[in-house]
């Protein structure tokens, strides 16, 4: 075609070089101009016609695709390949010529093929986090990494097609730069080897509540990426912890609360311990019209009964009989009243203990695990178990301990003669 067309420039009387050089300019014309139809017939289809087709579809991988501009990145493609195949006629017998153009062609098809791949990529991540393992088996880290090859050895491929050089050769040249490379490149070894144990151990994922005070994170896992995890903060704020972070230093998972669907509630009331005593039979009896230890208060008003007649005890041996004491009746009115309360978990740890007394008088704890685990039902049903129990203290003759504030002292004070 190239041959028919310079000879019947020259049959109509133009020189042989000028021939050569409207074969030339012709061809390159249109190459640009055929490059610029494709391009705006593939940039029509995929603007206007393709998003129609997919919204008609029932899958959403395809929206995905268009959404990240997969197909707009190949349509770059077509013109860059007609473009490196006209090339070499355009500069037939200008070698250097051919070479630069080809080169600044291929490099263009390799930077819009690592766009299109990026965007495929893109879409792929976006398709797989759908998907209800995404929190389990996280991939964004290893998704970047497949990226930085990709873009690495695509500058690579480029610049061993400018310099005309074999990749090999530029490969075999990388090995004296390995100790730059790995330092320019820590971040992402160290995550990568992070990102694998994580995963691999399963502990953490998408979702998770992570709570980190040396890196002010406290709330959900928005992210794992090669480098960096993400957490949004119960105050709405974004905290970012280094991948590696993870394995060397320490954090809590709240996954298993999540997951046993019981979320702890230990707090203790302080007892003054100058209210503890002995029942006797008064306060016995307004305890017994508590309904949920009356049954209690019988069955254990018969068995100290039975075990001082055992023992032949008398009524007025006050230190050697068996007696209740009211921080005794207390705890078995608290083990009552979570027994029957609706948003705690009974099949869960249940107890109900004293701690040492200290200082500040006698702990009595309440450990028990609340059926809502969501934080704001969570705080709610253990205030309202807490104003119960603090109001219902003073019922058994006891006392919550409390330090003494400016205006008891002021209240003892004695007034001057």
């Amino acid at each position: 075609m190239v041959d028919y067309v310079t000879t019947w420039f020259q049959q109509n009387g133009i020189s042989t070089s000028s021939a050569s050089l409207l074969t030339r300019t012709g061809i390159a014309l249109g190459s640009l101009l055929l490059s610029f139809i494709v391009f705006y017939v593939g940039k029509s289809i995929i603007k206007k016609v393709l998003p129609r087709i997919t919204a008609r579809t029932k899958t959403t991988w395809d929206d995905v695709l268009v959404e990240k501009r997969f197909f707009r990145h190949l349509a770059h493609l077509a013109p860059a390949i007609i473009i490196y195949g006209a090339v070499p006629i355009v500069f037939a017998g200008y070698v250097q010529g051919a070479k630069v153009a080809q080169a600044i062609a291929f490099a263009y098809i390799i930077f819009v093929g690592v766009l299109a791949l990026d965007s495929l990529l893109n879409a792929f991540l976006e398709i797989y986090q759908s998907f209800d393992v995404s929190r389990e088996i996280p991939i964004t880290g290893f998704m970047q990494v497949i990226k930085i090859v990709v873009y690495f050895l695509s500058l690579l491929l480029v610049i061993s097609v400018i310099l005309d050089k074999s990749p090999m050769i530029l490969v075999s040249g990388l090995g004296a730069m390995t100790a730059v490379i790995m330092l320019i490149f820590k971040d992402a070894i160290l995550g990568l080897v992070a990102g694998i144990q994580l995963i691999s151990n399963k502990m953490l994922s998408r979702g998770d509540w992570l709570e980190m005070p040396k890196y002010g994170a406290d709330g959900d896992v928005v992210d794992i990426t090669l480098t960096t995890v993400k957490v949004k903060n119960w105050d709405k704020t974004i905290s970012t912890v280094p991948t590696y972070a993870l394995i060397t230093d320490s954090f809590k998972n709240w996954r298993g609360m999540r997951e046993s669907g019981g979320r702890r509630i230990m707090r203790s009331l302080l007892i003054d311990m100058s209210t503890i005593r002995f029942c006797d039979e008064e306060m016995l009896e307004r305890f017994a019209k508590i309904r949920y230890i009356a049954d209690y208060i019988e069955s254990k008003r018969r068995e100290v009964g039975d075990y001082n007649q055992k023992l032949n005890i008398g009524i007025a041996d006050l230190v050697n009989q068996r007696r209740l004491t009211n921080v005794g009746t207390l705890r078995a009115y608290i083990t009552a009243y979570l027994k029957h309360h609706p948003l705690i978990h009974q099949n869960m740890t249940f107890l109900i203990r004293q701690l040492d007394p200290t200082e500040h008088g006698l702990p009595l704890q309440i450990y028990v695990f609340c059926k809502d685990i969501v934080w704001a039902n969570y705080e709610a049903a253990q205030a309202d178990i807490f104003d119960h129990l603090l109001a219902i203290v003073p019922e058994f003759d006891l006392r919550i301990f409390q330090r003494p504030s400016g205006k008891d002292i002021a209240g003892i004070a004695v007034p001057s003669p």
